[in-house]
């Protein structure tokens, strides 16, 4: 999805109807300022000619309440216009969010986190200033300096001309500099999400490139991205110090030429310009009064012009944060509550194929098979064959592009698909433990006892490591396990799976693989135990563990 497809009017019609009320209370303070003007005149045309100063009291009081009149306006705006672009900026995040559980883990285009994290935190903030600031400012250009013009016109036809004449001058080098400012809007938000996910990656696999001496070359690369976006951020501030004298030398300009001619007017020398006489002290100030006032319009929409670039890919990042995943998953409705007891599932894959998107041959083609339930089935095969592509199928984390997977004789699809991953164990390949307590990591945000939570630790032989660590359950982890070996990390993601009491099939990818000896024995251990009077379909390369399955498919 790009940014033009992702329609703000059409997507959020509510919102975009308040910015745009926003932008008329706006327009409607810019023209109270013609009544201000008017009594100003006037009071000072008075006072010129000799009027006493009694006179002056109400256009004084007349423009104190224009005064709090325009401040209503401009705050009711304000707070209109900000409301309607924070719910937009809202739901826009709500939605990239709720879509990112639809990618799959198995998803070779899903969007890195460190991406996704630079959009959603930082990027998607700079929508507000488009929305609050943008959208309005267009609106108010083409309703005050269009009043304002009429006005002035009534009042001399040279000055009219003057405004007319230097008013265009200011989109068109708007335009003109707004295709830099956009390009380079979208570098630098490009750069910024780039550092952000290159930076987020690297602290992940800091052990990595201490143990390969890639630090410090790490360091440099971090160094380099940070110069890019610092030149990129310094190109984008130089258009914005561009635009902004372009705007206010055109603007001096217009001001200067209408001033020039009431004041050559006033005098004498131009006794021309006005309709069917000279101008009056009142008039030609009240003139003077509005020509800033019929620019001050153009001069936010130019300002506005670098918040316009940079929303504009602050939405194209969100829009690829919404678009359809190519390889999604499936979620399906909520789950039913499950039963209290683990009944063994019946598992038939009829002939299964899968592509990974962008590749040029299926990585499972025309594959079936039918596991009885509480039948243990391994399946084995060289690396790439597709025994985890066959696992995610099975829990829906993939959708085939043809066949089907049944469970229990449904098929595995939206409508089924939550109720039958409530009767699943995982075990993935690379089980992720988040930095936090053994107890957090083990209950997942569920609600387990005690009692339950040793039972599991004891079914998967974790016991031990809990208790060899300070404050046992409530012991630390660091991100991805840190400080669990690689078999003690499999154990207790074992004892999580554990907690699923109504789990009537367990999932296992390559549960032993990389372990020593002692180490695989445990988790296998471990697993045919959880397995006992339920449907097990592991993934390995370990014949040891292959040897005690029921069956072995071969791939």
């Amino acid at each position: 999805m790009s940014a033009a497809a992702l329609k703000l009017e059409t997507r959020f019609p509510r919102e975009m109807a308040r910015i745009r009320q926003a932008g008329l209370l706006q327009a409607a303070s810019g023209l109270v300022w013609i009544g201000q003007a008017a009594l100003l005149a006037g009071t000072v045309h008075g006072m010129a000619t000799g009027a006493p100063g009694s006179d002056a009291v109400l256009p004084a009081i007349g423009i104190l309440v224009l005064a709090l009149l325009r401040a209503g306006l401009d705050a009711a705006a304000n707070r209109r216009g900000f409301l309607a672009a924070r719910a937009i900026v809202s739901q826009l995040r709500r939605a990239a969010v709720d879509n990112l559980p639809r990618f799959s883990p198995f998803d070779r285009a899903r969007p890195a986190s460190g991406q996704v994290a630079s959009v959603l935190a930082e990027q998607a903030d700079a929508l507000l200033p488009w929305l609050t600031r943008w959208h309005p400012a267009r609106l108010r250009m083409a309703i005050v300096p269009t009043v304002i013009l009429l006005v002035v016109l009534a009042q001399s036809w040279v000055a009219a001309l003057a405004l007319l004449i230097a008013a265009p001058l200011i989109p068109i080098f708007m335009a003109l500099i707004g295709l830099r400012a956009r390009d380079a809007s979208d570098r630098q938000m490009a750069e910024l999400g780039g550092m952000n996910g290159f930076l987020l990656d690297r602290l992940r696999g800091l052990d990595t490139l201490r143990a390969f001496g890639a630090v410090d070359a790490t360091a440099r690369q971090l160094r380099a991205s940070a110069e890019r976006l610092r030149r990129q951020t310094m190109a984008v501030l130089r258009i914005a110090f561009l635009s902004s004298a372009v705007l206010e030398l055109f603007a001096a300009l217009g001001v200067a030429m209408v001033a020039t001619f009431i004041g050559l007017h006033l005098l004498g020398q131009l006794p021309f310009g006005a309709w069917g006489s000279n101008l009056t002290l009142a008039s030609g100030l009240f003139m003077l009064l509005l020509a800033p006032e019929f620019f001050q319009p153009l001069r936010d929409f130019a300002a506005a012009y670098h918040d316009r670039a940079a929303g504009e890919a602050a939405l194209a990042g969100l829009a690829r944060l919404l678009e359809p995943p190519a390889a999604p998953i499936l979620l399906g409705e909520a789950a039913p509550d499950a039963a209290a007891s683990p009944i063994p599932m019946r598992l038939a894959l009829a002939g299964i194929g899968f592509r990974y998107p962008g590749e040029a041959r299926d990585v499972v083609a025309g594959f079936s098979l039918d596991v009885a339930p509480g039948e243990h089935v391994a399946l084995l095969g060289p690396s790439g064959a597709g025994k985890s592509t066959l696992l995610a199928l099975v829990a829906g984390l993939l959708v085939p592009h043809e066949g089907a997977v049944r469970l229990d004789g449904i098929p595995l699809d939206e409508s089924s698909a939550a109720a039958a991953r409530a009767r699943m164990a995982w075990l993935g390949a690379r089980p992720h433990l988040f930095a936090g307590s053994f107890h957090a990591n083990l209950l997942l945000g569920r609600r387990f006892g005690q009692a339950e939570l040793l039972a599991a630790l004891d079914l998967a032989s974790a016991g031990d490591v809990v208790a060899r660590r300070p404050g046992g359950l409530k012991g630390g982890i660091g991100e991805g396990g840190l400080g669990l070996s690689g078999g003690e990390a499999r154990r207790i993601a074992l004892a999580r799976a554990a907690l699923n009491d109504a789990a009537g099939l367990i999932l296992a990818d390559e549960p032993t693989a990389h372990l020593d000896r002692q180490s695989a024995a445990a988790v296998a251990e471990g697993l045919l135990r959880l397995a006992k009077g339920r449907t097990l379909l592991v993934t390995t390369h370990d014949p040891a563990l292959a040897a005690r399955m029921d069956r072995v498919v071969r791939l």
